[in-house]
């Protein structure tokens, strides 16, 4: 999963800290999606897609993969 967080919190201005008080989680937990250590939970993908105004697949780009893809 690819995410654009990072990219969408610096365009609407606010650190790591700010927009883990307004998404309700620690700082850490952001650095961690940011850095795509960890999947964010739909409750937390939702808030943020509330809070950068765009959907959550704008925001975190998930790749299918297929166990019947050609070698």
């Amino acid at each position: 999963m690819k995410t654009r967080l990072k990219e969408l919190r610096a365009r609407d201005g606010l650190n790591q800290t700010e927009l883990a008080k307004r998404t309700k989680v620690s700082r850490q937990t952001i650095s961690l999606i940011e850095r795509e250590e960890l999947m964010p939970s739909l409750l937390i993908a939702m808030k943020l897609s509330r809070i950068f105004n765009e959907p959550i697949d704008q925001i975190f780009i998930f790749k299918e993969h297929s166990c019947y893809e050609e070698i």
